[in-house]
């Protein structure tokens, strides 16, 4: 068979239509169907809160790019921290190798992470440092004489990404891998958490989660959780008091606590950490999305000192782990970057502001008739329908309501940039209420 290239690769597409031809021949997108595939808007750039298209309409982006890009777009001080570091390298293998860029960025987050965090396992994406911390787990188990720990336990409604071992804890019935069930390994699952955020957690919210771990104890290396909000299996928000109990119970046991910050790291949730509300420290801690602010894909997963002391007193005497990209140089630059620019500023007061003007926007939904609840906590809002939403209806309707907003199942939801203004905010909150009026019932 001959190759079928034509022309240069770095060509631009002078047309929109033959762009969506070719996007629509080749490019399968992400949970949609090749033979069917949902409508695609294609962008031509971005900058500061908005997505602007070929057509050349303006989208106010209410998700920050999957909740990656917090300072929004195209921000001077991180295109200089690429370009900088350009200068120098843009990748260079991490084993046998290191540099300032990795090492600077192991150290803030050791620093601003819950202590006593302080190993740092660099890889290139969320799904992949969850996977990190589950073979962190089990050859711990083993490195501590207890090779029989090869379970974890979590809570339903939960998601941890798309890869084997974190589709195994993801929940089994309402998420989004029951498919692959027969293909992963079973682990335990307790009632998703409750009660709902700022209300007080009794002995009966952990009972369920607590009779677990009691009879599973010695077969169960790590709990792992979404610490305070439950993402993408949910966009549901619990108690700190119930991750504070679980905490607990996860001590009494010598059971291993792995906290996936993938979503809730660097402020989402009105906290730097998820964790923070609940005045806890996990034993491994997986952080991603925002780390880069959108820039390039990277995350990181971080443990103890005893958890790394167990990994390498197994028989291997080595972590059997070791992505190609690990600590790339310009990932790692921006990442920099990126915290540099969070913590100098007012994220706080920001993230605070955009609760109140998430709530705000979004309350009048509570009175539409297939509107089951509405919430928001730091820089998320949440419309949950009663039904299913209609993709193919509603997201064209956002778009040409002027907002970039991805809805899923019965979720109409926002996360964006923390720089976003109230006016912003307002135009975006009424296009999901709008959007969720005319297409719910």
């Amino acid at each position: 068979m001959g190759h079928r290239r034509r022309g240069s690769v770095s060509a631009r597409y002078s047309d929109a239509g033959e762009l969506l031809a070719d996007d629509r021949a080749h490019v399968w997108h992400p949970y949609a169907s090749a033979t069917d595939p949902l409508p695609v808007f294609p962008v031509a750039s971005a900058s500061g809160v908005r997505l602007r298209l070929a057509d050349g309409r303006e989208l106010i982006d209410g998700m920050s790019s999957w909740w990656a890009a917090i300072h929004g777009y195209a921000h001077p001080v991180l295109d200089q921290a690429v370009r900088a570091q350009l200068d120098d390298m843009a990748h260079v293998m991490f084993g046998g190798l290191t540099h300032a860029p990795a090492v600077t960025l192991a150290r803030t987050l050791v620093e601003i992470t819950p202590s006593p965090l302080t190993k740092v396992f660099f890889c290139d994406s969320g799904s992949v440092a969850v996977e990190i911390a589950i073979k962190m787990a089990l050859q711990y188990a083993r490195g501590r004489g207890r090779p029989e720990r090869t379970k974890l336990l979590t809570v339903r409604r939960g998601y941890h990404g798309d890869t084997s071992g974190a589709m195994a804890v993801c929940d089994p019935d309402t998420g989004m891998h029951h498919l692959f069930t027969g293909l992963l390994p079973r682990h335990l699952f307790a009632e998703a958490p409750q009660p709902d955020f700022g209300e007080p957690c009794e002995d009966e919210h952990v009972a369920g989660i607590a009779r677990l771990l009691d009879e599973h104890r010695h077969e169960i290396a790590a709990v792992i959780c979404e610490p305070i909000v439950q993402g993408a299996g949910a966009m549901r928000f619990y108690a700190a008091g119930w991750l504070a109990r679980l905490r607990e119970l996860c001590d009494a046991h010598g059971i291993l606590l792995i906290a996936d910050e993938i979503a809730t790291g660097f402020g989402r949730s009105g906290e730097l950490f998820g964790c923070d509300h609940a005045g806890i420290s996990p034993d491994i801690m997986c952080v991603g999305k925002a780390m880069t602010g959108g820039y390039l894909s990277m995350a990181a997963t971080l443990c103890t000192d005893e958890v790394a002391d167990g990994v390498c007193a197994s028989e291997a005497g080595v972590f059997m782990h070791g992505p190609t990209f690990m600590g790339n140089p310009l990932a790692a630059a921006v990442a920099n970057a990126s915290i540099d620019l969070l913590l100098s500023g007012p994220w706080r007061s920001r993230v605070g502001d955009l609760q109140t003007w998430l709530a705000d926007g979004l309350a009048p939904a509570r009175a539409l008739a297939g509107v089951v609840n509405v919430r928001t906590l730091g820089a998320i809002g949440v419309i949950e329908t009663r039904e299913p939403v209609d993709l193919r209806v509603i997201q064209p309707l956002l778009v040409d309501l002027g907002v970039w907003v991805r809805p899923f199942g019965r979720l109409v939801y926002a996360m964006p940039p923390y720089v976003m203004t109230r006016p912003d905010v307002a135009a975006l909150t009424a296009a999901m209420v709008e959007a969720v009026a005319h297409t719910v019932r």
